[in-house]
């Protein structure tokens, strides 16, 4: 077996289980699977391919040209929409591939126009617009929507089929107030255009938490990103929403001893037993996106009990205190994300004791960890990045 020292199992049921349920909350809205990171660190590729033939899933979205072309070549066919700034060495192949790119300035879309008059191409485009990320995307006012329709008054090679936002603040609950301003902003911004004959067909503003629970119109699509791969947007939005984990991360045990109270472990001598205390070496460190500051926070489940990281976290090893786990044994299994037992360690409970949040954490997992996808049960399909 390859996958002794670490391995992410993904379960393709839960996250098909979680579209569904976000599904529910948006039966007349299209759904892109947000697929940037490397689908938040599950493996982008594996997840679309078992995605297009979800009727569920519109397309998919993208941060990068790059990770655009990705689902390209491992055969997707569904439509894959940019989200973020694309360069100008990228645009002939956007173009020939039919990749929905975000234009966001004049001269994208001359730039972007000229290529696809030299291909003889259309470029089926999305607008960005900025409600209050300040981050990419027009600002709402007369002279941007002047802008916007004179450049697909000027480029007929520009076709704009969707316009889209993001919203800043929309997992914080009860509280909808800025997400509300920005819904406005963004509803004006439509109007304006509407006014000067430019209309789209797919206006898009809710990411996860918004398509959980904000109750205006989510308008023609929604972006499902965090949810969709069984982690919570933020402590604040409604936990009674029917999430299904999709990720645990495991490992085994590769040594075993007992040492004498006084004896220090690992870099610096952060840990000192304090009696006679059996540790186990587990061959996970922070190169492996595991993070350093969880070293003496956090705990890993062997048998299933809790047991506690001691000494801080190598690059490629941690050590655990199995003191209590009767019968512990080399090659026993290391639960460092998921359930055993009675006891479980999410994703999100790491991200707090590490300084960090879920999804920052799941987008650090590394290449060294080969990704398991399990269907049923049953592996149906494995990623590599070392053969």
């Amino acid at each position: 077996m390859d996958f002794y020292r670490i391995c992410a199992k993904v379960d393709l049921n839960a996250i098909e289980e979680n579209i569904h349920a976000v599904k529910l909350r948006c039966p007349d809205q299209k759904i892109y699977a947000v697929m940037k990171a490397d689908g938040y660190g599950f493996g982008a590729v594996p997840i679309a391919k078992d995605l297009e033939k979800d009727d569920e899933i519109y397309g998919y979205a993208a941060a990068t040209a790059e990770e655009a072309y990705e689902l390209l070549e491992a055969g997707i066919k569904k439509p894959i929409l940019i989200l973020g700034f694309t360069f100008t060495h990228s645009y002939e192949r956007i173009i020939r591939e039919g990749v929905r790119p975000v234009i966001f300035t004049k001269k994208m879309a001359d730039d972007y126009a000229s290529y696809a008059r030299q291909l003889g191409k259309k470029v089926f485009c999305h607008i960005g617009v900025d409600t209050g990320m300040s981050r990419i995307g027009y600002q709402v006012n007369e002279g941007s929507a002047d802008e916007i329709a004179a450049i697909f008054k000027e480029h007929s090679e520009l076709v704009p089929e969707g316009i889209f936002t993001h919203f800043a603040r929309a997992d914080e609950g009860a509280d909808t107030s800025h997400t509300d301003e920005q819904y406005a902003k963004f509803m004006h911004m439509i109007d304006m255009l509407k006014v000067r004959g430019v209309n789209f067909k797919i206006r898009h503003c809710c990411n996860s938490a918004a398509s959980m629970e904000y109750t205006k119109d989510k308008l023609d699509a929604v972006r499902l990103g965090v949810t969709m791969y069984g982690m919570w947007p933020s402590d604040d939005v409604d936990h009674s929403f029917p999430i299904h984990r999709a990720v645990s991360l495991v490992s085994h045990i590769v040594h075993l001893k007992t040492i004498s109270a006084g004896t220090e472990v690992s870099y610096g001598g952060t840990y000192v037993a304090k009696a006679p205390t059996k540790i186990a070496t587990v061959p996970v460190g922070y190169a492996d996106g595991y993070p350093r500051s969880l070293s003496g926070k956090a705990d890993v489940i062997i048998h299933g009990k809790r047991c506690p990281i001691v000494g801080r976290i190598c690059m490629d090893q941690m050590m655990v205190d199995v003191s209590d786990v009767p019968d512990v044994a080399p090659m026993d299994e290391v639960t460092l994300i998921g359930k055993d037992g009675d006891e479980e360690i999410t994703v999100e409970e790491l991200g707090d004791l590490s300084g960090r949040f879920n999804y920052e954490l799941a987008c650090d997992l590394g290449i060294r960890i080969p990704r398991l996808y399990y269907r049923n049960g049953e592996m149906v399909e494995k990623k590599k990045f070392y053969k």
